[in-house]
């Protein structure tokens, strides 16, 4: 049979033949500047009718269907448009946290998506990704309500192309003790159980960690000794009825299941859209299993990594532009006669140069959120959708998220606001000022409300999507008995030769002191449902002589959810201080990475090199 032909008002004829696929990156557009496209298996000739000779093209496919054909020749290219978008890859999204990232990956790796509006929309599926988030219970009885339990039972038992993520792990299982017991999917023996704290592992289990691979299972396939992104409190357990199902295993505290395999039918505890290129190989195998992925450099993961966290400032500045800024103990202003707010350069650009430079995940907190109705900040939420298209690491937004009424009278709640911000791409939210005033309530009354935003949030999206910032600055007393909150004997003596000192927390960007301690708000918002501590100190902000480890080490001891040190990294050597001195998961720095005085994979190094893990 003749090759396929296609003609070109210029002449120009396309002849189609077979050749293997071929992944290209091209810029399409300014507010889009990169996007994966991938060819068709096809190599395209051209036959210019001033010239016999046949000339290389490429066609491109792109999401939407369309696709471009490349005619390259000695003076220019010509370009024809038509053809079908392979199949869609259909997504169940039960409409709980954020799924954009998935979606974005998926684009990403030039895939077009169709979402399930109703069971038959699961069957009629070529493959189904199914991206669980939140509470256990509250997705099963979507599942049920829905009628797409059903569906999906039908649909994975006849062993049809499946990729459960986190949640759409756990529920394949028999039950989950979350708020149960539960009733699950039940199509593969064991109970989803809670992480033990006991055992002095922070829960939720947050960050990136190794996997062991039991068996082959294809979408797995070099992704052994690389860290992967897990963000979970819950896990199942191995055993021997259910053994034949695991694909891989990881290990914090205990062993518990990170993948499961049956013949077409795979789930994943971790997040592949939120691991870098591993995550990103991952999903490209399952999307296309005949695709030819470049192949992973070799890595040396073994345990739970040490997180860098890269933080982006945001605010306005005089002229109204978002820009990147950095505050010298939260003084964002230079000290020039113009006083103007300084800028380090546009959130989006810095936050995709971070994620190429390995930064573990990126931090956007809008500094003055608290002024302001959060939903009208229309930039910020910009910043989050564009930055969640090209980054494929886990994003954290804070500021102004808080219940609030706006000049119409409408009242939006705090759930509102952090489920804007979900939509929008990010994984987490923090919370810093309204967590304070929902800690000094309860430790008034003693009484959880579940009316704060603390409680409302992660009672939906889980207490792992949610982050308390806490800002407190050192106060320094001769006696410990002169305070009611808990204080420490510091390292170093204060101004007049104070030994002990409490850390009293602040609101409205450190601008107003509460009558509370970072200790006794760290242990409140912790039962209060905070699955992370982003532990600032104002006295050390901006300042580069490293960490308060006096502080960190208190908080760290004191709770079992994770803790991100912060404020006052300067060397590389402040990092791998405050990992061997205290029990930080992570540690974040802002003004040294933007002003290019110390990058992340430095610091990365200089840990790798102190035996600390890391993923690089």
């Amino acid at each position: 049979m003749d090759a396929p032909a296609l003609s070109s008002s210029r002449g120009v004829s396309i002849l189609l033949r077979p050749s293997p696929p071929l992944t290209l990156r091209r810029a399409l557009s300014p507010a889009k500047p990169y996007s994966r496209i991938k060819t068709k298996p096809f190599s395209i000739c051209a036959s210019l009718s001033s010239d016999s000779s046949r000339k290389p093209c490429h066609r491109f496919s792109f999401p939407n269907g369309l696709f471009l054909v490349l005619v390259h020749d000695s003076s220019s290219c010509s370009f024809l448009y038509g053809g079908v978008a392979a199949a869609a890859v259909t997504l169940l999204d039960y409409g709980a946290g954020n799924v954009r990232s998935l979606r974005n990956a998926i684009r990403y790796l030039g895939f077009d998506i169709k979402d399930v509006q109703k069971p038959e929309d699961i069957l009629s599926a070529n493959r189904l990704v199914f991206p669980g988030v939140g509470a256990f219970a509250a997705a099963m009885e979507v599942l049920e309500q829905s009628g797409m339990a059903e569906a999906l039972c039908t649909y994975i038992e006849s062993d049809r192309p499946f990729l459960g993520i986190c949640l759409g792990l756990q529920l394949l299982f028999e039950s989950s003790e979350e708020n149960g017991p539960v009733k699950g999917l039940g199509l593969i023996p064991g109970v989803v159980g809670r992480f033990d704290s006991s055992n002095g592992m922070p829960v939720p289990h947050i960050g990136w960690n190794a996997v062991q691979i039991n068996k082959d299972s294809g979408i797995l396939d070099d992704i052994g000794r690389h860290h992967v992104y897990f963000v979970h409190s819950y896990r199942v357990i191995p055993s021997d009825a259910n053994w034949d199902w695991v694909s891989s295993v990881c290990n914090y505290g205990d062993s518990f299941i990170s993948s499961i395999t049956r013949g077409n039918v795979h789930a994943v505890q971790f997040h592949p859209e939120k691991s870098g290129d591993v995550g990103l190989s991952i999903l490209r195998k399952f999307l296309d299993p005949s695709s030819s992925s470049k192949k992973l450099a070799h890595g040396k993961a073994s345990q739970l990594a040490k997180r860098v966290i890269a933080c982006l400032d945001v605010r306005a500045n005089d002229k109204g532009d978002l820009v990147v800024t950095k505050g010298d103990q939260y003084d964002v202003r230079e000290h020039s006669d113009e006083h103007q707010v300084r800028n380090l350069g546009k959130p989006v650009e810095l936050a995709g140069q971070y994620y190429k430079d390995g930064a573990d995940e990126i931090s956007f907190l809008n500094i003055t959120g608290f002024r302001d109705f959060p939903l009208g900040d229309l930039p910020m939420l910009q910043v989050l959708r564009y930055t969640s298209e090209n980054v494929f690491v886990p994003l954290t937004v804070g500021g102004g998220i808080r219940d609030f009424t706006d000049g119409n009278g409408r009242y939006y709640s705090s759930l509102e606001v952090a489920s804007e911000y979900f939509r929008s791409g990010a994984d987490k939210i923090s919370i810093g000022s309204d967590a304070v005033f929902a800690a000094e309530e309860y430790l008034k009354t003693g009484v959880k409300t579940g009316k704060s935003s603390l409680e409302q949030i992660s009672r939906v999206y889980g207490n792992q999507a949610v982050v308390v910032s806490i800002d407190p600055r050192r106060v320094y007393i001769r006696n410990p008995n002169d305070v009611k909150f808990k204080t420490i004997k510091v390292s170093s003596p204060g101004p007049s030769g104070e030994e002990y000192a409490w850390y009293q927390c602040t609101i409205n960007g450190g601008r107003e002191g509460r009558p509370i301690g970072a200790y006794e708000l760290a242990k409140a918002v912790e039962e209060l449902g905070a699955g992370e501590i982003l532990l600032n100190c104002i006295d050390c902000d901006g300042q580069g002589q490293g960490f308060d480890i006096d502080l960190i080490k208190l908080i760290s001891d004191a709770v079992t959810i994770p803790v991100i040190a912060s404020s006052g990294a300067g060397a590389v050597q402040h990092f791998s201080d405050v990992f061997r001195k205290t029990s930080a998961s992570a540690a974040l720095a802002a003004g040294i990475f933007h002003r290019k005085e110390v990058s992340i994979s430095s610091v990365k190094k200089h840990l790798l090199q102190e035996g600390i893990e890391v993923r690089m």
